[in-house]
C-alpha cells in the first residue's frame, strides 16, 4: 500500500511539474504583444535581389533586349552593359540606370525592365523555422498574410505548438510578436490572420506534450 501511495504521489508530482512547465511556457508566449493585423506599407515597391530574372526591353533595339539573371553578387550583364548593380533597386530605377549606360553607344535609349522569377533580396525574404511541415524561405509580396505563409509551408507538424508561435520583425529592430497559428489553421479563426512584413521570421515552437 505504501508503495502504491508513493507511486501515486510520484505521478502526481510529475503531472504537477508538467502543468507548471506548461503554465510557464504559456506565460512566456503571452509576454509578447499580439502581431498587428495590418502591417504592409502602402508605398512598398518590390526591389530586386540575387536569383531574380529581369526582362530588359530596349525600344527599337531588339538585339539589346533579353532576359538576364541577377547574379549572386547582385549585378547583371547585358550587351554593352557589364557588371551593372541591380540589387536593392526597383525595376524603374534599374531601367534608368541601363539607359544611362546605353547612352554611351546609342542615341536616346528607352528601356523597360520587368522582373520575373521573384526571389528578392535576403533582407526582405520571409523565413519560416521550427515545426512547419516544410520550413523554407519565401519571397515577400505586398499584403502577404500569415495564412499565405502557412499554406506555402504546408501547415504545421503534429508536434507544433501553433498558438505559441511568434513573428520576429527584423524591420522593427527584432521586435517579437505572438501569433495564433493553431486557431487560424485548425479552427479557421480568421481573426488570427495578420499581415507579414519584409524580413519577418516566423518561429513555430514544439509542443512539450
Amino acid at each position: 500500500m505504501q508503495q502504491k501511495a508513493a507511486t501515486k504521489l510520484k505521478k502526481s508530482g510529475q503531472i504537477g511539474a508538467m502543468l507548471l512547465a506548461a503554465s510557464l511556457l504559456s506565460a512566456c508566449a503571452s509576454s509578447y504583444p499580439p502581431a498587428p493585423v495590418a502591417a504592409s506599407d502602402a508605398e512598398y515597391s518590390y526591389v530586386i535581389g540575387p536569383g531574380d530574372t529581369v526582362n530588359i526591353v530596349v525600344w527599337r533595339n531588339p538585339e539589346l533586349s533579353m532576359s538576364v539573371p541577377v547574379r549572386p553578387d547582385g549585378k547583371i550583364t547585358t550587351p554593352l552593359v557589364e557588371d551593372l548593380p541591380a540589387l536593392g533597386k526597383d525595376s524603374s530605377t534599374l531601367a534608368r540606370d541601363i539607359e544611362k549606360e546605353l547612352e554611351k553607344f546609342i542615341r536616346e535609349p528607352v528601356v523597360t525592365v520587368v522582373v520575373t522569377n521573384f526571389v528578392g533580396p535576403y533582407s526582405e525574404q520571409i523565413r519560416v523555422v521550427g515545426e512547419a511541415t516544410d520550413p523554407k524561405i519565401l519571397p515577400y509580396t505586398q499584403k502577404m498574410t500569415l495564412l499565405d505563409v502557412m499554406i506555402a509551408v504546408g501547415g504545421m507538424t503534429e508536434f507544433a505548438d501553433g498558438n505559441s508561435a511568434t513573428i520576429l520583425r527584423t524591420g522593427e529592430g527584432n521586435k517579437q510578436y505572438s501569433v495564433r497559428i493553431r486557431d487560424l489553421v485548425k479552427r479557421g479563426d480568421v481573426s488570427a490572420n495578420v499581415e507579414m512584413r519584409p524580413g519577418d521570421v516566423l518561429i513555430i515552437p514544439q509542443s512539450w506534450f
